[in-house]
């Protein structure tokens, strides 16, 4: 379970924190660039993404420099069996003339706080640009992406598989966007991790800035219709020309989003994407770790994978949290939480579930499991096993067989995935 220890915020810095109006945006924004250690360009340097809610900023601001920046956006995070208000942690930076005073723990403390008093967001999630930092906080990987490699030419799919009886076909932004729409709001409740989008959030996953292509082309689009006519599926993708110094084809193929509805689109649309001509690496960061290609294809070695964390998830409330989500499997087990950053969240907890929904309240009676908040956070999807954190010895069984039932009940028949990085 969780034993880093992370120092008391001192309230004097937690105070000092404070948010950014529209005309200390500039400022704002340069001092993430700094940190981040980018140019800063594009419209957003001199004004907010429609996304932003300065409202959810913090700054902490000396003589005019902004020192740090933080910011949270107000999502709607699908977990198992539902979708719950999830605080979306970001714009996380700290100057290096103020490290090691505390600053990032005063910026946690504020915003955790914050989030719990509100009583409106049980959960908060980010990415993490360092794997280091953030579990000193109570977050922890819940969500993996499966980095996927691939040669086309080594690709044979299984001849069993299901074959669809629609077609796929190459268009524009404007008849992708129409169609993806509504198809993914349908199909994101389903998937564990997955971000309501509205329009604001569509524009910005289908911006394509020139600038931001690292020398791929601008991203092509197809969709998958049915015999009816219906989309059921659909696929953005970039290309990359490139040649070997005997004119042999080394071009590259990278995906950027395949959703697909039913098997017989998903193995449609990547036929499509294998079939293109002069490929020989096609890769993907936004699929998920457990994507079914692997078990599409006739030899599962010829698809490479390089896991790596995507969304971070912290129980800011545990019971309002664990009650929010459902287990597939019947659960009443007393779970010992540790919890030092947010210690309303410490002690003891009677979970109760099943498929239609979940219960949790204190209670003083003997737990049946000892964990900490980071690895609640972790199997809070149904993407990290208990179990296994078990025998990485992050948690202690105190009843005999309660793990066994924990991992059944935490589990989730369809893996999370995070397509929307914040």
């Amino acid at each position: 379970m969780s034993t880093v220890a992370t120092p008391p915020a001192d309230p004097d810095l937690v105070a000092a924190l404070r948010p950014v109006a529209e005309p200390e945006w500039p400022a704002f924004a340069r001092a993430m660039y700094r940190v981040f250690g980018e140019d800063p360009t594009g419209p957003f340097i001199e004004q907010p993404r429609p996304t932003s809610e300065l409202g959810r900023s913090l700054a902490l601001v000396e003589d005019g420099f902004v020192a740090a920046t933080a910011g949270i956006y107000s999502h709607q995070l699908t977990v198992p069996g539902g979708v719950v208000p999830a605080a979306g942690i970001t714009w996380i930076t700290v100057s290096p003339t103020h490290r090691r005073r505390g600053v990032l723990t005063a910026i946690m403390r504020r915003q955790l706080d914050e989030v719990h008093a509100a009583g409106r967001e049980p959960v908060a999630a980010l990415w993490a640009a360092e794997g280091g930092i953030y579990g000193r906080f109570g977050y922890a990987p819940a969500v993996w992406r499966g980095g996927i490699t691939l040669d086309p030419s080594r690709v044979r799919l299984r001849a069993d598989l299901p074959e669809s009886t629609g077609r796929t076909t190459i268009v524009d932004l404007d008849a992708y966007r129409a169609a993806a729409v509504p198809l993914y709001d349908r199909l994101r409740r389903d998937v564990p991790g997955h971000l309501a989008r509205d329009d604001r959030w569509w524009d910005r996953r289908l911006r394509d800035d020139k600038d931001d292509r690292n020398g791929f082309t601008e991203r092509r689009y197809a969709l998958h219709t049915g015999a009816d006519g219906q989309v059921t599926g659909y696929a953005s993708y970039r290309q990359k020309e490139s040649w070997s110094p005997r004119d042999e084809p080394e071009g590259k193929l990278h995906v950027t989003d395949l959703v697909a509805a039913d098997p017989a689109t998903r193995v449609a649309l990547w036929r499509f994407l294998l079939g293109h001509d002069l490929v020989r690496e096609l890769t993907s960061w936004a699929l998920a770790a457990e994507d079914p290609l692997r078990s599409m294809v006739a030899d599962p070695r010829s698809v490479t994978t390089s896991p790596s964390d995507a969304l971070w998830v912290r129980l800011v409330d545990v019971d309002r949290a664990l009650a929010a989500r459902r287990y597939p499997a019947p659960i009443d087990l007393v779970l010992e939480v540790r919890d030092a950053f947010c210690p309303w969240n410490d002690g003891r907890w009677r979970l109760t579930g099943h498929p239609a929904g979940g219960h949790c309240a204190r209670t003083d009676r003997d737990p049946d499991l000892v964990l900490g908040i980071e690895e609640l956070g972790a199997a809070y999807l149904g993407g990290v096993s208990l179990g296994t954190l078990h025998r990485a010895g992050r948690i202690t069984e105190v009843s005999p067989g309660a793990v066994a039932l924990a991992s059944t009940s935490f589990s989730w028949p369809v893996a999370p995935q995070s397509p929307d990085s914040f």
